[in-house]
């Protein structure tokens, strides 16, 4: 199975969930067009895997994109095994691996929910070199 995008979602405001949308526009050093979190800065865009929010679901929440604030989520592709450093075709865009996972300063809801959350452990954040078009369905590509 090829690697592909499952859903892409975006947030008028930080620290909230992301709304699953039908497509989206990324400009090349700045990030989702209309997203909260674009911007001149390494974290640009989002990701993670479909496989991870199911392990979520699977300690019984309800959950589904956009949920863990992710830009995009991915499916068929091991995101928190990349390397920095990465980079990965998604759709029209080119993008850049710059960190994996994060630091959770404040507990979300789904920790206090779960006891866990997947984002910080599993999520992946990049920069975009090319903007471009991203849809549910695109296929995702590492660039050698």
């Amino acid at each position: 199975m090829s690697a592909r995008v499952v859903a892409v979602c975006i947030s008028r405001n930080k620290g909230e969930r992301k709304t699953p949308v039908t497509g989206v526009e990324l400009r090349e050093n700045h990030g989702v067009v209309g997203d909260a979190h674009a911007g001149d800065w390494h974290r640009q865009v989002s990701l993670l895997a479909k496989e991870s929010i199911d392990k979520m679901r699977a300690m019984g929440l309800d959950v589904d994109s956009g949920d863990f604030a992710e830009n995009i989520t991915t499916e068929g592709i091991d995101l928190p095994a990349l390397p920095v450093g990465a980079r990965l075709t998604v759709g029209e865009t080119l993008l850049e691996v710059t960190q994996i996972g994060k630091e959770c300063h404040t507990r979300c809801a789904i920790y206090y929910q779960a006891g866990d959350c997947v984002m910080p452990k599993e999520g992946i954040f990049a920069r975009v070199l090319t903007g471009g078009a991203v849809r549910p369905g695109d296929v995702i590509v590492r660039v050698p």
